[in-house]
């Protein structure tokens, strides 16, 4: 099943206050492993960052006003996230601000299948710390590379904390160190994948002891 872990950063906290998005970040799992498809962009606003806001992204005004516009990225966006199931910390939050952007151009509200990793958090860790920081801590997950909140990276990381929340060994695939292993064994143009070993005479001679001791009876 593939899946979208999501991630956006704003103006802003509130919509009703005309905050609007700045970053939008994006990866594919396939049956919760990272592919290579991506999608990631920097927007303009068309509106002033807010100190606060700045203080958690970095993003400042000089650095957004040469970006597209989210009218521009629309498409785009929309054909990436199409009938895969959304994965998102604090869902409610992204989903009002991307529902926003797309009331604003005229496009229809996303109405894709979303897991909100906070309510997964909740209810499995009830009245401790479910930030995105306080997880990778819990997990042991590496997360030095953040900095500031930016999309990609936080992206990274949830996709991480999405397969320990759901009880699932992260996945790795890493063939081709199995090919190495399996090469070891090769003896010409068959390759075995087990080792024989051999029983040595006193072996053989407890095994017959044990079939005429414990197995007189044919239960079959």
């Amino acid at each position: 099943m593939k899946e979208i872990v999501l991630d956006t950063e704003t103006t802003g906290l509130s919509v009703k206050e005309g905050h609007r998005i700045v970053e939008i970040g994006c990866i594919e799992l396939d049956n919760l492993i990272p592919t290579k498809k991506k999608f990631h962009c920097y927007l303009n606003p068309e509106r002033k960052v807010s100190e606060k806001a700045f203080e958690v992204h970095g993003y400042s005004d000089s650095f957004l006003s040469d970006k597209m516009k989210f009218i521009e990225i629309a498409d785009d966006f929309l054909r990436f996230i199409k009938d895969k199931r959304l994965i998102i910390h604090n869902a409610e939050f992204d989903l009002s601000h991307l529902n926003n952007e797309l009331q604003i151009i005229g496009k229809k509200k996303i109405d894709n299948e979303v897991i909100d990793t906070v309510s997964l958090a909740r209810n499995k860790f009830p009245g401790s710390q479910i930030s995105l920081d306080a997880l990778c801590k819990r997990y042991r997950i590496d997360n030095s590379k953040r900095v500031q909140h930016t999309a990609l990276i936080d992206c990274d990381l949830l996709s991480k904390v999405y397969i320990n929340l759901i009880d699932q060994k992260e996945p790795t695939l890493d063939f081709k160190n199995k090919e190495e292993e399996v090469s070891k064994l090769n003896t010409g143009k068959i390759i075995y994948s087990t080792k024989v070993i051999k029983p040595s005479p006193e072996e053989l001679k407890n095994h017959q002891i044990y079939l005429k001791t414990f197995l007189k009876k044919n239960f079959y």
